[in-house]
């Protein structure tokens, strides 16, 4: 318990150390995206230290979660409902129908030729439905004003409502995926969520009418209860408090800003680590260890796994939709584009590995340790180039050294996971 409380305290050094000889909108900033980042490490954690799911398919369910904001609280674009909004929603539900049809045509006909060509003409003809329907109310939604709109919006609502409804989202989408995925071996489960994931960004990229694909959508609401610093700094009892405690107002309307996010972070970050160490210690809890360490015996105890497997895997997905929906809302703006496999896949699992797998504290700490390396290293890098190199003469050798810093932050984060691989291949805070 003490090492773990001294590694916690260390990681907290590092925030305060930032603020202190850098800046404390810096710190702060950086304090926002880790704990995101430690959330998301959570809901990987679960999946792969509870019940060993090896999902690559991360970065596809924030990506939900940052669409449940836009659709929750984006203003709605009444002249594109108008243009065909109902037509687009027919559209989804005849393309829905067809898939149940096809489902309960196969369930219901006897093996043979038969039901292959009914379930395949049932496919067809759904599909050509579909698109009938379908084309021609997008072609009109995406006609109206695409340099502003092109896009039928949201329901205007807080986006703070939009966290649960991001996690709702990740989790319907985790169930359509397990259920075709999670009867596959390990690496090929990582595999298809990674194929799966970039079928989600795709879609998410050129259906302009859901969130205006590659345009994105900015201007999102502030989530309740933050305030705007433009109100902050038109209050003149909050101008007069920020000029008597010697701190500009508009640097101090920032900072209070950033700290009512952290606060919220916080706040949902601890609920989760509650449920999830409740969870975990139950009997439901041990039966994901017992299934993670030796599925063949949990089978033969009478344990369903596949069906545990998707239990575990719906609840992952749904934190890491939680934190996606609160990357989003905290940003103000949806950009399908910075959804890639190296910053929202790749680097939770290293948060992951590095913190303690199977242990949610584990995950924790290497949620905020590897978030606040993978920022500080970026405005950190170009001073360190910069005094690598300052020996060397003026010229091109010395000009690509100093551009190409930022790349310090990838040496980084292999010589981390490498060191800790190494002399700590558990994590830092390992399983019990």
């Amino acid at each position: 318990m003490t090492r773990n409380l001294a590694l916690f305290a260390g990681v907290g050094l590092l925030f305060v150390l930032t603020g202190m000889f850098q800046s404390w909108n810096l710190a702060l900033s950086i304090l926002n995206l880790s704990l995101i980042s430690a959330i998301m490490a959570l809901g990987v954690n679960i999946q792969w230290g509870y019940a060993g799911l090896f999902n690559t398919g991360i970065m596809g369910f924030a990506a939900l979660g940052g669409l449940a904001v836009v659709l929750v609280s984006a203003k709605p674009v009444v002249e594109g409902w108008d243009a065909a909004g109902p037509g687009i929603l027919l559209g989804l539900f005849l393309g829905a129908a067809s898939i149940a049809a096809a489902i309960f045509v196969w369930n219901r006909m006897a093996k043979g030729r038969a039901r292959t060509l009914v379930t395949l003409a049932v496919i067809v003809a759904g599909f050509f439905l579909f698109r009938g329907v379908f084309d021609p109310a997008v072609t009109a939604v995406e006609a109206f004003n695409p340099a502003t709109a092109g896009n039928l919006g949201g329901l205007g609502l807080n986006p703070t409502l939009a966290w649960p409804v991001g996690g709702l989202l990740a989790a319907a989408a985790a169930w359509a995926i397990g259920r075709i995925s999670l009867g596959l071996r390990s690496d090929y489960l990582a595999i298809a969520t990674l194929g799966i994931a970039e079928i989600i960004i795709a879609v998410m990229k050129n259906e302009d009418w859901l969130a205006r694909g590659v345009k994105n959508i900015i201007d999102l609401p502030r989530a309740w209860p933050v305030p705007y610093e433009v109100e902050l700094q038109q209050s003149a009892g909050f101008v007069d408090w920020a000029t008597r405690w010697g701190f500009d107002p508009q640097t101090a309307s920032s900072i209070i800003v950033k700290l009512v996010y952290a606060g919220m972070f916080l706040v949902v970050l601890l609920a989760i680590i509650w449920l999830s160490e409740r969870a975990l210690n139950s009997p439901w809890g041990r039966m994901m260890r017992a299934i993670r360490d030796n599925e063949v015996s949990a089978a033969a105890m009478g344990k369903n796994v596949t069906k545990r497997h998707l239990q575990v895997f719906i609840l992952g997905s749904a934190v890491v939709g939680i934190a996606g929906a609160m990357y989003t809302s905290m940003n103000g703006q949806l950009t399908p584009g910075e959804y890639n496999p190296l910053r929202f896949t790749f680097l939770v699992w290293v948060m992951v590995i590095v913190g303690g797998s199977g242990y949610n504290w584990g995950a924790v700490l290497g949620g905020l340790l590897i978030g606040w390396l993978w920022l500080i290293v970026e405005s950190l890098g170009p001073l360190v180039m910069g005094g690598i190199v300052a020996g060397l003469s003026e010229g091109p050798l010395k000009a690509h050294l100093v551009d190409s810093a930022q790349h310090m932050r990838l040496l980084t984060m292999g010589v981390v996971l490498l060191l800790v691989l190494r002399f700590s291949p558990r994590g830092l805070i390992p399983e019990k």
